[in-house]
């Protein structure tokens, strides 16, 4: 059973428990982060719900802009939920759940949801090792990023809607 639905605030607790679980250090966004993105663009955080609780999300912004490597978006600085890009900023599905095609069921969710909002662009960046799999579900590499969040390199992806 999967349940997809939109971020409420009771769940920024177990989505930071999962966003510090998938990313390294910096690379995570702090638990007020999260908080701040699902009050003011709970539309663009999306949850999915398995019989064990809440399992994975996506969440996002909007600009009519995009810069890849701002991180002040990343503060939803500059996000306009009425502007036609989305910006994913985090997919993170909880390692205990991975290799079941959960990432697959959030994002082909995801896309048909901005869809039906008229969003013409999603933009997202990956590690290098996650490029075959966001092609796989339909974007096009870009190039790498100017962005060294967490003192990594980048790879920006996007996908015409």
């Amino acid at each position: 059973m999967h349940i997809l639905r939109t971020a409420r605030p009771t769940d920024a607790d177990r989505c930071f428990e999962m966003e510090t679980a998938a990313y390294e250090g910096d690379e995570a966004a702090t638990l007020e982060k999260i908080r701040m993105r699902i009050e003011l663009y709970p539309q663009g955080f999306l949850l999915l719900e398995t019989e064990a609780g809440v399992v994975g999300f996506i969440n996002s912004g909007c600009a009519d802009v995009v810069k890849m490597e701002d991180d002040a978006f990343k503060e939803f600085v500059g996000h306009d939920a009425d502007a036609p890009n989305v910006v994913i900023l985090s997919v993170v599905v909880d390692p205990a759940f991975q290799e079941q095609g959960l990432s697959r069921v959030l994002m082909e969710e995801f896309v048909a949801r901005m869809k039906a909002m008229n969003k013409a662009t999603i933009y997202l960046m990956c590690r290098e090792y996650n490029v075959p799999l966001y092609e796989k579900f339909g974007y096009r590499y870009l190039n790498p990023s100017a962005s060294n969040l967490g003192g990594r390199a980048w790879h920006e992806m996007s996908m015409v809607l």
